[in-house]
């Protein structure tokens, strides 16, 4: 059985190529980010959103390190919220992928997490930045307050 966030992985390869543009939706430690810079390549762009500075300085050291050519990503500090305003419209309806990973930054202060009315926007966002055959995925974690309410929200959006 693959673990949630083994497959939201396997669902991003399949859909994500060599040039497209990605984003991270929750940087984080910069995980998921490299996955997606890795996928999209040098010719690709991953857009990477989070509203901790610890956690745009993790990605940061993360990309720097695996190598990705900087000209490839671009870090935003600023909740996925603002993805709509903040991506460019030239690159709407342009995303192979799109992808979440909702909660709070590990090893980090708990009590900063994502929201069900921003993750809602942000996944609205998301869906207008998405190519034909692009994907969204979002890895649900309810182990903080609100958690289960805005997994619940993500699913019935989903639905």
């Amino acid at each position: 059985m693959l673990r949630a966030v083994s497959f939201s992985h396997q669902l991003i390869r399949e859909r994500l190529k060599p040039g497209d543009l990605a984003v991270d939706a929750t940087a984080g430690n910069g995980h998921d980010t490299i996955l997606l810079a890795s996928l999209t390549g040098p010719d690709g762009m991953v857009i990477a959103f989070d509203v901790q500075a610890e956690a745009i300085a993790a990605t940061r050291t993360a990309l720097e390190r695996s190598g990705a050519p900087a000209h490839s990503w671009q870090l935003i500090r600023a909740g996925h919220e603002t993805m709509a305003e903040a991506v460019p419209d030239a690159w709407q309806g342009k995303a192979g992928a799109v992808l979440f990973n909702l909660g709070y930054l590990p090893g980090s202060d708990k009590s900063v997490t994502t929201s069900t009315a921003t993750t809602l926007t942000a996944l609205a966002a998301a869906l207008r930045l998405l190519r034909p055959g692009g994907v969204s995925v979002a890895g649900l974690y309810t182990g903080h307050p609100g958690g289960q309410e805005e997994a619940d929200a993500v699913v019935n959006f989903a639905a």
